[in-house]
């Protein structure tokens, strides 16, 4: 019963972040790029002021894997390394432990740009 109540709560807090994002889509004029940036900026400074982490110990998969995810990655990479390595490390930290995430975007953003026609959004 406890694996199943991991999984529910990763749901619905995953469902919940992806709700806002397509409430942001419909409702608002921004464009899908500018919504990114702000899932990103918002992890990053959720995860600053200390309110994120807090949601990934409840949530696991289902906080870490969406776009705030990845800002609380990049956030928590750079508090590391600056603990580690002093003021140089902030530069480095967040690359370093989304290194993956990142050239697994770029790969697949190559991948599918030479198999489908890009076309600007009308």
């Amino acid at each position: 019963m406890q694996e199943i109540l991991v999984f529910v709560k990763a749901f619905v807090v995953g469902g919940l972040l992806c709700v806002i994002g397509q409430l942001l889509l419909d409702y608002t004029k921004l464009s899908n790029a500018r919504i990114l940036v702000l899932f990103v900026v918002s992890g990053v400074v959720l995860t600053a002021v200390g309110l994120y982490k807090p949601l990934v110990d409840f949530a696991g998969a289902g906080a870490t894997v969406p776009l705030l995810g990845f800002g609380y990655s990049l956030a928590m990479g750079a508090i590391e390394a600056v603990n580690s390595y002093g003021i140089l490390g902030a530069l480095a930290g967040g690359v370093t432990r989304t290194a993956a995430g990142i050239a697994a975007a770029v790969f697949f953003g190559l991948l599918n740009a030479l198999i489908f026609k890009p076309r600007t959004k009308s």
